[in-house]
């Protein structure tokens, strides 16, 4: 009887589950097709090195394209009058170099788009100075390496900061290439023609931020940044992470903060409920446009730190991202007589790893071979070593 029951009660689950499914239909709100499309704009007026700027609008999310830069003309005004033109680097992206700024007074951003001519303008905002990083570190634990931001401000005037980091890392292909088909043959790989070593760079993709407002002193401690994986690549060798120090006004913070609960604290019954983005950067001719962003104004710190693979537990391995294993390429099959080298090396189809060699032979019968993603690490990265690498 109780066997009965049990399947009497999965058939009634398993017909609910097929009606619950087959009754779904998809859910397109007119949001996500809206042909409105808003002003972005990112960066800082850094008053003691480049200034960077990027303007795009949103995109829609059923869009093909994920970006959406702008053409216009951008300028720093200073409340002392003067005045400072950036420049275009790339599509949508504008800088200041070579201009060192007044950290005593306040600033805002112009901006005039190309294509439709409207204006708009950041409030001024004091430039502020941020305290230098004291330490970045890292904790080893639960099979990932977790990064941290140590900092203070001796004049307690700070308060409210915020982070990003650019990292960069040193790994190998899966397998060393010694040789390379000239299109007729196979021949060793010069020095220039070596794809073992490679490097890697990531900047953040979210939004960190650091508060002391609360306490008795101004003192960020081990504010997180960043975790890596144990069998991530990128601490198989040498790792290294460059991160900025903000400082924020508290009206900057807040925007940041709540930036951060839209986008990235989202998604489950216990978060919090969206909230509207008020930034200091408006449509002149029309104040009741949306435009996200915030410029801040003032110095920017920052501070780099290496890590090698003899600092981390030698039992962490890295997992390699592509299947690879390495098959025979013959000049002669024993069996099928095919002229593997010419039918599958020559033509790069597959890559030659190393020779091997038969009966004593002083000429190899063949190579070991495999696909060009097992062997070629400038698919994932550069071979140019970075001029801070040490």
């Amino acid at each position: 009887m109780a066997m009965k029951r049990y399947m009497k009660n999965w058939k009634i689950l398993l017909a609910g589950i097929i009606l619950s499914v087959g009754c779904k239909k998809p859910y397109n709100p007119q949001v996500i097709n809206s042909p409105k499309s808003y002003l972005v704009v990112e960066g800082v007026i850094n008053t003691n090195d480049v200034s960077t700027i990027k303007v795009s609008k949103t995109v829609n999310l059923t869009s093909s394209v994920t970006t959406n830069p702008v053409q216009a003309a951008l300028t720093i005004e200073c409340d002392n009058g003067n005045s400072y033109s950036l420049t275009e680097i790339n599509e949508g992206v504008y800088q200041l170099s070579g201009v060192i700024l007044d950290n005593t007074r306040k600033f805002r951003l112009r901006i005039t788009t190309i294509d439709d001519h409207k204006q708009y303008l950041s409030d001024y905002e004091q430039a502020k100075t941020a305290p230098p990083i004291d330490s970045i570190g890292f904790i080893v634990g639960n099979n990932k390496l977790q990064l941290y931001a140590n900092t203070h401000d001796a004049n307690n005037a700070t308060h409210y900061y915020r982070f990003d980091y650019v990292e960069t890392w040193k790994f190998h292909s899966k397998y060393d290439s010694g040789y390379i088909s000239d299109g007729s043959a196979i021949v060793p790989r010069t020095a220039d023609q070596q794809i073992y070593f490679c490097f890697a760079n990531n900047a953040s993709s979210t939004i960190l931020l650091g508060s002391s407002a609360k306490l008795t002193q101004d003192v960020i401690f081990q504010a997180p940044l960043t975790s890596v994986e144990s069998t991530s690549e990128k601490i198989e060798l040498r790792y290294s992470i460059l991160v900025h120090e903000y400082a924020l006004t508290e009206k900057a913070y807040k925007f940041w903060d709540n930036l951060k609960k839209n986008t990235e604290q989202l998604g489950s019954i216990f978060d919090a409920e969206p909230t509207q983005l008020i930034g200091n950067i408006h449509n002149t001719a029309d104040a009741a446009e949306p435009v996200i962003g915030y410029i801040s104004a003032g110095t920017v710190t920052s501070k780099r730190i290496f890590i090698s693979s003899e600092q981390l537990p030698q039992t962490w391995l890295p997992a390699y991202p592509y299947d690879c294993a390495l098959d025979s390429a013959w000049y002669d099959n024993p069996k099928s007589h095919l002229n593997q080298v010419a039918a599958y090396l020559i033509p790069r189809i597959e890559i030659p790893v190393t020779p091997y060699f038969a009966n004593g032979s002083i000429s190899p019968v063949g190579y070991l071979a495999t696909g060009i993603e097992c062997v070629d690490c400038t698919l994932r990265g550069s071979k140019q070593q970075p001029v801070f690498w040490k």
